[in-house]
């Protein structure tokens, strides 16, 4: 059983790291969010970039280069590589390409879940990863365990537990 101070303790924990988390997930709900619709336009517009990469790169060699997602190349001759995003002129290197871009902010917001151990985010990634499974396993300290309404809330956890594993797994 656990003291009535170590309760004390972790409900005091969990509501004010509760209360910092709440600004955190905002951020992540909106990034989250804004992912799900990343194979859409919502909320992107187009953008012209030029850019300029080794010269005489071939198809394959221009689409490793660019670092395009669905790199596909509808025609090419001796001067000019055409793909579906825009031109490659292999004379001069020359890239001209026309992509779907989030606004500056949301861009970041969305590389926010993309963070790798290269980013600065990656900490913060850890951080709220930890604290959210901290967050989780304080809440069953903030009832008594003797009452209904613990009985209630483990099978409504267990329920959320098993729904987000079978989805997990269906995807």
């Amino acid at each position: 059983m656990i003291s009535q101070k170590t309760a004390s303790s972790f409900r005091k924990y969990h509501r004010y790291l509760g209360f910092f988390l709440a600004g955190i997930m905002v951020v992540y709900a909106t990034s989250g969010s804004l992912l799900i619709f990343r194979t859409t336009d919502f909320l992107k517009y187009e953008q012209t970039i030029e850019r300029a990469v080794q010269p005489g790169l071939q198809g394959k060699m221009l689409g490793s280069e660019l670092r395009l997602k669905g790199f596909e190349i509808s025609g090419e001759d001796e001067k000019t590589v055409t793909f579906k995003q825009g031109t490659y002129d292999k004379t001069t290197g020359q890239v001209v390409m026309r992509i779907d871009e989030y606004p500056p902010v949301l861009a970041k917001m969305v590389k926010l879940h993309k963070a790798t151990t290269d980013s600065p985010l990656y900490f913060l990634n850890l951080f709220f990863g930890a604290s959210l499974l901290f967050f989780a396993v304080s809440a069953f300290f903030m009832f008594v365990w003797r009452l209904p309404t613990y009985k209630t809330g483990l099978k409504f956890a267990a329920s959320g537990f098993v729904l987000a594993i079978a989805l997990v797994l269906m995807g």
